[in-house]
């Protein structure tokens, strides 16, 4: 499971998220609408987009 990545797309503005999803948001290193990151597929970040999932879109990458 750590060789596959997931790229984590924010799909969304901030404006009018909780403070809570914010922070999630930028734990995860998004910082703009349209702004892209690629992490490892582990539990504790699928935790993270599960929170924020009406945000971001997710893809699955083999790596």
């Amino acid at each position: 499971m750590a060789d596959k990545k997931l790229k984590v797309t924010l799909k969304r503005g901030l404006i009018g998220v909780s403070d809570g999803k914010i922070r999630t948001i930028k734990a995860l290193g998004l910082k703009k609408r349209s702004h892209s990151v690629i992490k490892n597929d582990t539990p504790e970040i699928r935790g993270m987009i599960d929170k924020v999932s009406n945000l971001v879109e997710v893809e699955e990458l083999e790596a």
